[in-house]
């Protein structure tokens, strides 16, 4: 007969799990939109651990939306079909060839990468774009940049019917222009626009850092809109925590009641800023 080991991490196991109660019944039923990219993305290991994340948020009440990037492999397949990119102020331009490279890779390789990890772990994900059902049309951000969409209308409906049926989204920001354009839309920009669409309880923009820092470098665990808006204006917040923060800020003008940036390379980091008091990045408020 095997001895009952009560070993300590067994009993911290026990611990979390009972201090996590009133999160757990504080997130019953809600939207969480997680930005999946960066890191993770490209590690096999990782991915398993963000599709059980997921999954568990599931079983455990939340309605997860995983919306997902993927530039790197973007950049990948253009080097190997040979087609050369060209940059406006820093950003790709979106051709006709091009953006047929981004709906590809977006919506068939990277997106199914992603519902296949999330059902291996016994999730029902489905993968989509935002041309599907009119879930996110657009209108051309700059001429300059071509194929670049900018989020204008957005229908929700089918997310809430996938919710129904216990399915976890999964989708790629590839938009419908209203004249049947494709457009590439960031994916930090489409997962604000989809949590505004949903009212999400939280917007969780996964990153390759910890979070937003202040002046003295240290991040900041909580931050209001105004105060985002400050350190955007004094040059506090640069470079390419400006985007992911405009993004919250959008989202939240758009009824969501907090967004978080966070540090996706940490293991079991939504599980982290969901189910623990002390929480894991910045959370933005309104």
């Amino acid at each position: 007969m095997k001895k009952l080991d009560m070993n300590t991490d067994r009993k911290a196991t026990a611990r979390t799990l009972s201090n996590a109660l009133p999160d757990l019944q504080r997130y019953n039923g809600a939207i969480v939109v997680v930005k999946f990219g960066g890191h993770a993305m490209g590690d096999q290991a990782a991915m398993d651990t963000f599709a059980r994340d997921i999954v568990l948020m599931q079983m455990v009440g939340v309605n997860p939306v995983v919306v997902h990037g993927g530039g790197p492999m973007i950049n990948e397949k253009l080097d190997t079909l040979g087609i050369k990119s060209t940059f406006v102020d820093g950003k790709r331009v979106t051709d006709a060839a091009t953006v047929e490279v981004v709906e590809m890779v977006l919506s068939g390789l990277v997106n199914k990468r992603i519902v296949q990890a999330i059902n291996g772990q016994g999730g029902k994900a489905v993968g989509l774009s935002g041309k599907d059902a009119n879930l996110m049309v657009c209108t051309q951000t700059n001429p300059d940049l071509g194929f670049v969409g900018t989020p204008t209308d957005m229908d929700a409906t089918v997310l809430h019917d996938l919710f129904e049926k216990g399915s976890i989204p999964v989708i790629a920001p590839i938009g419908a222009g209203k004249n049947g354009e494709t457009f590439n839309v960031n994916g930090d920009t489409a997962a604000g626009a989809i949590a505004a669409a949903l009212k999400a309880d939280r917007l969780l923009l996964l990153t390759d850092v910890a979070g937003v820092k202040n002046a003295e470098g240290d991040v900041v665990t909580e931050l209001k809109a105004d105060s985002i808006r400050e350190m955007i204006a004094n040059g506090t917040i640069a470079g390419g925590m400006i985007p992911k923060t405009e993004t919250a800020l959008m989202a939240i003008d758009g009824g969501v009641r907090g967004v978080v940036i966070l540090d996706g390379r940490e293991s079991n980091a939504c599980l982290l800023e969901l189910y623990t008091q002390h929480g894991a990045g910045s959370l933005i408020r309104g």
